[in-house]
C-alpha cells in the first residue's frame, strides 16, 4: 500500500516520499523490510530514540511528532493518533462499513457486551465482539490481552469480521484506550455508559481525568445510551451532539425498570410498566446491565418488544457471578469484582439469594491504585459474614503488604476476618468453613486463569482449585 494511502485522515505537517509500504508497526521488535515505523512516546519508551536503528533494520519511513532531521521522516501532530489511523487504513478501514456498539464504564462492560451479542444472535445477526474476556469473530474465539486491543490487532479483527461477512461488532472501550488514542478514526453507531466509580487512578491520576477519557466515546457516536441513575451520566452527554436514550431504576428515564424480583439465577422486572423482562443472570446490577443492552439494541432499530423477548436467551458470562457446580449444600460463585463498587454489587447480589452466611474471599492487585484497598476491605466486611483476605495478582509488590493495606479498612468490623496469603489455601479454608445455605464468593479473578507474580504470568484457575479441594476430578 502506498504511504499516502496509509496516511489518509492523518494530519501530516511535512512533505514526504510516497512509496510502497509493506506493514506498519510501533514496536521495534516487529520491524520488517519496507515497513513504516511509528515513533510513539510513552511513559517509559520513546520510539523517536530508535528511529535510526529501525531504519537500519528495514523500515523505509518513520512517522514522527518531533523533527529528527531525517530524509525518510513524516512529521505529524500526534503519532498515537497517526498509528491508529494508519492501522485502520492498512486493513481496509473495514470499521467504517460496520455497525459498531461501544460500551464504556467501570463495571458491567463485559456482561453488557455479551448480552447485546446474544440478543443479536437471537435476531439472526452474526456479530463480532472485542473485550476483556475474549475476542470473537462470529462464534470463533480469539485470545485477548487488553480490554480494547492495540490498533493493529483491533483493525485486523475488523478485517477478519468483514471477510466473514459480519457487519456488527460490540466493543468494550476502556479509558486507557481513549487516552492512548487507540480508537482514533473509529465512529460508533451506539455508545453505552454503564456506570463510573473509582478505578485506574494509578493510570489517570484523578477521577476527573478518568471521566474525561470515558466521555470520548460519546463524542464519536450517533446514539448515546446512558445510565440516568449514575451521577456521571449527565457529564457523559453534556455538550455532546448525538441522540440520547436514558435508562434507570430510580430516575425518570426512557427505559425504566420497576417491580423488580431477585432470584438466585435471574432477575425479573417490568420495563416502562408494560413489558416483563426475564433475564437469566442474578443480582440487582443485572437489571442495569440488561437495561443498557436493551437500550443499545433498541437504538439499532429493533422494537422494544422483540428486544425484551430476545433477552431471555442471553447466557451467563464466565467469571461474572458464575455459579460453580460443586454438589455441596452451599454455593460457590466466581466473580471478577475488583473495585469497591464492583465488590459491593457482587456481595449484595449474593446476599439477595443466600439463606445462610456470605463468605467473601478477595485480594487487591499489586502495582495498581492503592487507595481502593482499605475501601474494599471496609466494603467486604460491612456486607459479608466472613471475609478471607488473600492474594490477587501481586505483581512486583509484597502480597503481605497489600493485605495489610486492605486490613486497615476492616478495623472495627463485625464480620469475621481471616488472612491467608496463599490464594489456594484461602479457597480451601473458605470451602471448609462453608455450611448448608451459605455462599462462598471468590472475587477478583473472574474469567482470569492466571496469577501475575513478579513480572511472570503463572497458570491459575480457581475452578481447578475448587475441584481438587472437593475431590471432583
Amino acid at each position: 500500500m502506498l504511504l499516502s494511502e496509509l496516511l489518509k485522515g492523518v494530519n501530516v505537517k511535512s512533505e514526504y516520499i510516497d512509496r510502497e509500504i509493506s506493514d506498519v508497526t510501533d514496536n521495534t521488535k516487529k520491524v520488517s523490510e519496507n515497513c513504516a515505523f511509528v515513533c510513539v512516546s510513552g511513559a517509559r519508551f520513546d520510539g523517536h530514540n530508535f528511529a535510526k536503528e529501525v531504519m537500519e533494520n528495514g523500515a523505509v519511513t518513520v512517522i514522527v511528532s518531533k523533527d529528527l532531521g531525517l530524509k525518510e521522516q513524516v512529521l505529524v501532530d500526534n503519532t498515537r493518533e497517526a498509528y491508529a489511523k494508519m492501522c485502520k487504513n492498512l486493513f481496509g478501514a473495514e470499521c467504517d462499513k460496520m455497525t459498531l456498539i461501544g460500551i464504556t464504564g467501570t463495571n458491567g462492560k463485559t456482561t453488557t457486551a455479551f448480552i447485546i451479542k446474544d440478543i443479536l444472535k437471537e435476531f439472526g445477526v452474526s456479530s463480532g465482539l472485542i473485550g476483556t474476556v475474549k475476542n470473537m469473530v462470529g462464534e470463533k474465539e480469539f485470545h485477548t490481552e487488553l480490554t480494547t486491543p492495540d490498533p493493529y490487532d483491533m483493525h485486523k479483527l475488523f478485517k477478519m469480521m468483514a471477510d466473514d461477512g459480519i457487519k456488527h461488532c460490540v466493543m468494550e472501550t476502556s479509558s486507557q484506550a481513549f487516552h492512548q488514542m487507540r480508537l482514533a478514526g473509529i465512529h460508533f453507531k451506539v455508545g453505552v455508559f454503564t456506570n463510573l466509580t473509582q478505578d485506574h487512578l494509578d493510570y489517570h491520576g484523578t477521577i476527573e481525568e478518568y471521566k474525561k477519557c470515558k466521555k470520548e466515546l460519546f463524542k464519536a457516536c450517533d446514539i448515546a445510551v446512558i445510565n440516568a441513575d449514575d451521577e456521571s451520566g449527565a457529564f457523559m452527554i453534556d455538550g455532546v451532539e448525538c441522540e440520547k436514550i436514558s435508562y434507570g431504576i430510580n430516575t425518570d428515564s426512557d427505559l425504566k425498570a420497576s417491580n423488580i424480583e431477585l432470584y438466585d439465577n435471574k432477575v425479573v422486572y417490568d420495563v416502562n410498566d408494560t413489558l416483563k423482562v426475564d433475564f437469566h443472570i442474578p443480582g440487582d446490577f443485572s437489571v442495569y446491565n440488561s437495561l443498557s443492552a436493551i437500550g443499545a439494541v433498541n437504538a439499532l432499530g429493533y422494537t422494544l418488544e422483540e428486544t425484551v423477548y430476545a433477552i431471555s436467551s442471553a447466557k451467563s458470562v464466565k467469571g461474572r457471578l458464575e455459579l460453580v457446580e460443586t454438589n455441596t449444600p452451599f454455593g460457590v460463585i466466581i466473580d471478577y469484582a475488583h473495585t469497591p463498587d464492583g465488590l459491593e454489587k457482587a456481595i449484595n447480589a449474593v446476599r439477595s439469594f443466600t439463606k445462610g452466611k456470605v463468605i467473601t474471599l478477595f485480594g487487591c492487585g499489586g502495582d495498581r491504585d492503592k487507595t481502593k484497598r482499605p475501601k474494599m476491605g471496609r466494603m467486604a466486611t460491612e456486607l459479608s459474614d466472613v471475609v478471607i483476605v488473600t492474594t490477587d495478582n501481586p505483581r512486583t509488590e509484597d502480597p503481605d503488604e497489600i493485605i495489610k493495606e486492605i486490613l486497615i479498612g476492616t478495623v472495627g468490623s463485625k464480620a469475621k476476618v481471616i488472612t491467608i496469603t496463599d490464594r489456594s489455601e484461602a479457597i480451601i479454608e473458605a470451602l471448609k468453613i462453608a455450611e448448608k445455605g451459605d455462599t462462598v464468593l471468590l472475587a477478583g479473578k473472574g474469567h482470569e486463569t492466571y496469577q501475575v507474580i513478579g513480572t511472570e504470568r503463572v497458570h491459575y484457575d480457581e475452578r481447578e482449585v475448587i475441584k481438587n479441594a472437593l475431590g471432583l476430578n
